[in-house]
């Protein structure tokens, strides 16, 4: 892994739009709620305008990918139908309707007679976001950013550059018409500016990377930043031996298939030994007739899988049609299991029993986890956020999907009459610590 101090420090062209980055985030963390309401609806309004551009960028971008030879996985993430356009466009609306996380007073309190503490949300001021494939993430990022008074210096992947300049040009146009800054909406197109961006300390508060866990690992190594993310997306489920079969099976299907490259999809099914048997005779034809690969450990392989796992299996995130199983004797060793290989984004069970299904949930350390049903809710559209920046699997806050809530910080803010610490050290003065 590279040595921070090789990582390209910013050329002047850098520098510059970083400092007007800088200066639009100044002003957008002074404009009014109704302000940034207006400028999402132009975003909004500007990418309709602009929908057969930015379809004809991402058929041209698509057409190079494939003769890259690039993955499927990515393919999938970097196709941008009409619908998945439009599904984005109105996500930028509806993150117009959340209320302003802005300005928020989550503490008033008299500390002395004339002496007012309060703490406030504020934005957090300039997000640099470094992303793969998925154009879409532009609009749902620039939406959050801008609705939370922040401002963002977005970093594609090149395989999408065509796709991100089309959709940036258009939210661009929106911002100037609402008569917000354009710069508070910054996109960088080599690749050397993306590595330079990490020395970017002095003008981005944080970084969220979107992308691959070689990319993740690489920016939380390479930058004095403050990183917010996750590496792998290595999602389990488990299927109690007092679960609703049929409900399993359709769970578990669609936690694998519905998006496969996504990474709240699942890698991992682990059995309850009690209904192994029974459920593989069910779940193999219906995987076999989604195309989907089932690798078993050796007691799920001597039931009729056809390819065997090994230690790797449990280590990998596929964002394919692959699907690892595992047999386990009772619900602790699941429980283990997960423990041990889970990259801490979304773990699931399927059961009937509500004491284990709450004793998972209890013990399970994932930023998200679900009783009977599909680990795909794990999405912040699907929360009600409006849209999400990325998922973070630290274990501190902001955790799993995060929407506007992640994007501010807060400060304290203490008004006072003349007040000083001698008067409560000599007795004049005592403190009334009262709530208001």
């Amino acid at each position: 892994m590279a040595n921070i101090f090789e990582v390209p420090q910013p050329d002047n062209n850098l520098l510059k739009k970083a400092d007007q980055v800088r200066l639009a985030s100044i002003k957008i963390s002074q404009t009014e709620n109704q302000n940034r309401i207006k400028a999402l609806n132009l975003m909004a309004d500007y990418l309709e305008r602009n929908t057969k551009k930015i379809l004809e960028a991402n058929i041209e971008d698509y057409k190079k990918a494939q003769n890259r030879g690039i993955s499927n996985a990515l393919l999938s993430r970097l196709k941008l139908s009409e619908e998945k356009l439009n599904s984005g466009i109105d996500g930028v609306r509806k993150v117009g309707n959340l209320a302003d996380p802005v300005n928020q007073v989550q503490i008033k309190r008299e500390l002395s007679k004339g002496l007012i503490l309060e703490r406030k949300t504020v934005p957090i001021g300039v997000i640099g976001v470094i992303f793969e494939s998925r154009p879409d993430a532009v609009m749902q990022i620039s939406s959050l950013a801008i609705r939370s008074g922040n401002v963002v210096m977005l970093k594609g992947g090149s395989e999408a550059n065509l796709t991100n300049i089309a959709i940036v040009n258009a939210l661009q146009e929106g911002l100037y018409e609402s008569g917000l800054d354009k710069n508070a909406i910054c996109l960088l197109t080599s690749r050397k500016d993306s590595m330079s961006m990490l020395n970017l300390e002095n003008f981005i508060n944080l970084i969220i990377p979107r992308g691959s866990n070689e990319l993740v690992k690489f920016i939380q190594e390479n930058t004095r930043i403050p990183v917010l993310g996750h590496a792998d997306g290595i999602c389990h489920l488990f299927v109690d031996n007092e679960a609703n079969l049929e409900m399993a099976l359709s769970v578990a299907l669609d936690s694998k298939i519905q998006y496969p490259a996504a990474c709240n999809a699942i890698e991992t099914l682990l059995l309850h030994k009690d209904i192994a048997k029974v459920f593989l005779e069910k779940a193999i034809p219906l995987f076999d007739s989604n195309d989907v690969k089932l690798i078993g450990d050796k007691r799920s392989f001597e039931l009729g899988l056809k390819y065997e796992a090994s230690l790797e299996d449990w280590q990998t995130e596929y964002l394919d049609l692959i699907l690892s199983i595992k047999i386990v004797d009772d619900l602790d060793e699941a429980i283990t299991h997960i423990q041990r290989y889970s990259s801490k984004h979304t773990d699931g069970i399927i059961t009937e029993n509500s004491h284990n299904a709450n004793r998972f949930m209890n013990i399970v350390n994932s930023a998200g986890v679900f009783h009977n049903c599909s680990t795909r809710f794990a999405d912040g559209f699907r929360y009600g956020f409006g849209a999400e920046v990325g998922i973070s699997t630290q274990t501190l806050p902001p955790r799993g999907p995060v929407g506007l809530e992640g994007l501010v910080t807060y400060k304290y803010f203490l008004k006072g009459d003349g007040n000083i610490v001698h008067d409560f050290s000599s007795g004049k003065a005592i403190y009334t610590h009262k709530d208001l």
